[in-house]
């Protein structure tokens, strides 16, 4: 058996509305089961922990490589106009 969890319940771990998972999971980016005995009742979403795992991998934020400072040219000749 695999462990499930609520919206409600992820974003209070995240910090943010449970608003925001809900629209993740309508539109496909969050994978979870309606567990409502009716299709004509409110949805009761319930996400896998996998499906969590896969989600939190695929938004994963990876650290742009540093690039080098710039120099300058090195000239040997100063130029001057009057």
């Amino acid at each position: 058996m695999t462990v499930k969890i609520t919206p409600p319940k992820l974003a209070r771990l995240w910090g943010i509305s449970p608003d925001k998972i809900l629209v993740w999971i309508r539109s496909g980016e969050l994978r979870a089961i309606d567990a409502s005995t009716s299709r004509t009742q409110r949805p009761r979403y319930l996400i896998d922990l996998d499906d969590l795992a896969d989600f939190e991998a695929r938004r994963a934020e990876t650290p742009s490589p540093k690039s080098k400072p710039r120099r300058k040219p090195e000239t040997a000749i100063t130029e001057y106009y009057t």
